[in-house]
C-alpha cells in the first residue's frame, strides 16, 4: 500500500515505551496488506524514571489485552491491589480529618437524590461510607477479589500498586519474547527529516539509521523528538498546581505486615505525603512546593512522617531520592508523524496517579483510530490533540479541586485558594455545585478522565455543603433510599467473604488457595 503506516518506531523504554510496544504489537493485524512492525530503541545507559507506583482500573483491561496473566503480573511486579485513595488532613489537619475516593461509584440514581439522601439520612457519616460498600473493605485492608475468580475480575472495582521498574522489565520480556517487538539497545544521535517535515529515520550510534512511518516519543523529560526536534512548546501549569519537588524513599516491611487497600495521601504544611503498600515494602514520598518549603524542611517533614508511621524504621539512615519536576504538558502531542506519550507529553504531580493512565489512554486513542496511510495522519493528529488537551485540562482542574476547598491556614494552602490560581472553568463549576451536585451535565464528554462521581467524593469528603432541595426533583423511580439501605448489607457480605491483601498475595506466591478473613466480620 502506498503510504501505508506499518513501521512503528518507539524511541525510549520505561513504562511508556514498553507499554506502547506491547499495546501496538498485541493489536497489530498480521493479515493486513502491510503488517505492522514495531521497533523500540532504548539507550543502554540512561536510567528510566518510574512514572509512579499506582495505576487506575484501566490497567486490568490493558494487561488482559496484551496477554499477561494477572498472577504473573502480580508476582513479577511485587504488586498489590489498589481500591482508591484516602486523603488525610486535607481539610483542616485535625484528628479524624480524612475521606476516601474509592473506585466503586455511588449507588445508582439521580445525583440530586443520592446526595439528598446522604444529607438527610446520614449527615454524620462520611459520604463514601454511605453511598458505596467499598469503604469498609478498604478500612480492613481486604483484597477486592477471591483467588478463584477469573483473571481481572473482582467483587469490587480495583487497580494496582506496583514496582514501576519491575513493570518495565516484565513488559520488555513480554514484548520481545511473545509479541515479536524488535529491541535495539543504542543511543539516538540524530534525527533525519524529509523535505515535507516528517521524520524519516532516527540515526543511532552503532545500529545506523532506523526508518519508520510513525515515531512514538517516549524519551521522558528530554522529549527528544516532540520537544528537541520539533520544538513543540511546553505549557507550564505551575500557576495552578504549585508542587515541583518530591522526596521518595522505599521502606522494607515485615513479612506479616498489613498491606493497605488504597494510596494514603497525607497533607502537610506545603504539600502532601504519599504512602503506598507493596508486599515487600512501602513506597513513601513527600511532594512539596519549593516556593513554600525548603528541601531541608521537606526532608525533616518526611523523616517525621516515617518516625510516626513506621516506628521501627531508622528514618535517619534511609536514603531519600530527590526529584524535581514541572507540572505541565506539550501544546500539541502529535506533530506530523511523531506522537509523544508519557513524560515527553507532560507530567502533573502524582496526586490521583494520572501518569500511567494517560499512557494507556493515549495508546488506546491511537489504536482505536489508527491512520491507515500518511495522507490521513494529520486528521487523526488534530483530533488526538483536541481530545488530549481537553483531558489534560480536566486533570488540572480535578487536582486543583483537592486544594481549593481546604480550610488549612498555612501560606501554601491560602495561595491555592487565591482566585487567580483557580482555572476559570473550575471556578464556574464550584458556583454551580452550591445548588446541584456534579453530574454528567458538568462533564459531558463520552469518556471523561474523571467522572462526576469522583468530583462528588472529593467535594463532600472536603466538607463542601450538600445542596438543599431545589425547585426540580430528581428522576422518579430511582429507589435511592432502598439502595442506601443495602450498602451496609453489601459491605457485610464483602467483609465476610474477602481475604486480606496480605493473605491473598502470600497464598498466590506460595501457590495455595486463600480463605476469606472471617475474623474481620463486625
Amino acid at each position: 500500500m502506498d503510504g501505508a503506516i506499518s513501521r512503528i518506531v518507539i524511541v525510549g523504554g520505561g513504562t511508556a515505551g514498553w507499554l506502547a510496544a506491547c499495546m501496538v504489537a498485541a493489536r497489530a493485524n498480521p493479515a493486513a496488506r502491510a503488517p505492522i512492525e514495531v521497533t523500540l530503541i532504548e539507550s543502554p545507559d540512561i536510567p528510566t524514571i518510574g512514572v509512579g507506583e499506582g495505576t487506575w482500573p484501566t490497567m486490568r483491561r490493558t494487561l488482559e489485552r496484551i496477554g499477561i496473566p494477572e498472577a504473573e503480573f502480580l508476582l513479577a511486579c511485587d504488586a498489590s491491589f489498589k481500591q482508591g485513595s484516602r486523603f488525610i488532613g486535607w481539610r483542616t489537619g485535625a484528628d479524624g480529618d480524612e475521606y476516601l475516593h474509592p473506585f466503586v461509584a455511588p449507588i445508582d440514581g439521580d445525583p440530586r437524590d443520592v446526595v439528598a439522601a446522604w444529607r438527610d439520612q446520614a449527615p454524620d457519616r462520611r459520604f463514601s461510607d454511605t453511598v458505596t460498600s467499598q469503604a469498609r473493605p478498604c478500612a480492613l485492608n481486604l483484597a477486592p477479589r477471591q483467588k478463584a475468580m477469573p483473571d481481572y475480575a473482582g467483587a469490587l472495582n480495583y487497580a494496582y500498586h506496583l514496582d514501576a521498574t519491575k513493570l518495565a522489565a516484565l513488559l520488555t520480556k513480554h514484548a520481545t519474547e511473545r509479541l515479536g517487538v524488535r529491541h535495539v539497545r543504542d543511543h539516538v544521535v540524530a534525527v533525519d527529516r524529509l523535505d515535507d517535515g516528517d521524520i524519516a529515520a532516527v540515526r543511532t550510534r552503532a545500529s545506523g539509521e532506523i526508518a519508520g512511518d510513525l515515531f512514538i516519543d517516549c524519551t521522558g523529560h528530554a522529549a527528544l523528538l516532540i520537544g528537541e526536534h520539533y520544538g513543540v512548546a511546553f505549557l507550564d501549569r505551575s500557576g495552578e498546581l504549585f508542587n515541583d519537588r518530591a522526596l521518595a524513599v522505599q521502606v522494607p516491611v515485615a513479612p506479616d505486615s498489613a498491606i493497605a487497600s488504597q494510596t494514603n495521601a497525607t497533607a502537610h504544611a506545603a504539600g502532601w505525603m504519599w504512602d503506598i503498600g507493596l508486599p515487600t515494602r512501602r513506597g513513601i514520598g513527600c511532594v512539596y512546593s519549593s516556593r513554600h518549603m525548603s528541601d531541608e524542611a521537606a526532608a525533616a517533614t518526611l523523616a517525621a512522617y516515617l518516625r510516626r508511621s513506621l516506628p521501627g524504621a531508622d528514618a535517619d539512615r534511609l536514603p531519600f531520592r530527590r526529584l524535581a519536576f514541572r507540572s505541565g504538558h506539550r501544546e500539541r502531542f502529535w506533530e506530523r508523524n511523531c506522537l509523544a506519550i508519557g513524560l515527553s507529553a507532560g507530567f502533573l504531580e502524582p496526586l490521583e496517579a494520572s501518569a500511567i493512565v494517560l499512557i494507556e489512554l493515549s495508546l488506546e486513542a491511537l489504536l482505536d483510530n489508527f491512520p491507515a496511510t500518511r495522507d490521513v495522519m494529520d486528521i487523526h493528529a488534530s483530533r488526538f490533540n483536541t481530545l488530549f488537551r481537553y483531558r489534560w485540562d480536566r486533570i488540572v482542574e480535578f487536582l486543583k479541586l483537592h486544594y481549593v476547598l481546604s480550610e488549612r491556614d498555612e501560606p501554601y494552602w491560602r495561595d491555592h485558594r487565591d482566585p487567580a490560581s483557580i482555572p476559570p472553568r473550575l471556578a464556574e463549576q464550584l458556583r454551580l455545585w452550591r445548588d446541584q451536585p456534579p453530574s454528567r451535565a458538568d462533564l459531558p464528554a463520552a469518556e471523561e478522565i474523571f467522572p462526576a462521581a469522583s468530583y462528588q467524593y472529593v467535594l463532600y469528603g472536603m466538607g463542601f455543603p450538600a445542596p438543599l432541595a431545589g425547585a426540580i426533583r430528581g428522576a422518579p423511580g430511582d429507589g435511592v433510599t432502598q439502595q442506601l439501605g443495602q450498602v451496609e448489607q453489601r459491605a457485610r457480605v464483602l467483609v465476610s467473604s474477602l481475604p486480606t491483601n496480605r493473605a491473598y498475595l502470600d497464598a498466590l506466591r506460595a501457590g495455595q488457595d486463600v480463605a476469606p478473613s472471617m475474623g474481620n466480620i463486625r
